[in-house]
């Protein structure tokens, strides 16, 4: 006999059920759905990001180039933020989205230059 894992997703759990009206909560559960999509989604996007931060990882390591790159860094938040402003989107928040992910991009590149070259995590002297 197989078992419902305890953690599935419940796409209608809410604190709110029985304190609004059935229309209300039937209008939020569909916004809602959209929501889940488009996290969803972003996972997937990140999951393909980071397939292609590992490639640049691995060229790095190879190469004994640095795991940062503070002007790439610098361009890639300056244009990240202009795209914010232009979907409306707090350009502050949008910065510090992109801080987060590059943060993680930097620790990875580190984890293959260290296995790469032997355990050499300062792989280009700096």
């Amino acid at each position: 006999m197989t078992e419902t894992p305890t953690d599935e997703f419940d796409p209608t759990a809410s604190s709110l059920a029985g304190k609004v009206s059935d229309d209300v909560m039937q209008e939020l559960l569909a916004v809602r759905s959209s929501i889940d999509n488009i996290d969803a989604t972003l996972v997937y996007l990140l999951a393909e990001r980071f397939k292609a931060t590992q490639r640049v990882g691995f060229l790095k390591a190879e190469h004994r180039l640095p795991a940062g790159d503070p002007g790439r860094e610098a361009a890639q938040i300056a244009r990240l933020r202009r795209l914010a402003e232009d979907a409306h989107l707090d350009p502050a928040f949008a910065e510090k989205f992109l801080n987060f992910i590059i943060s993680e991009v930097i620790r990875h590149h580190q984890a293959i230059s260290d296995n790469h070259n032997g355990g050499n995590s300062n792989a280009a002297g700096l």
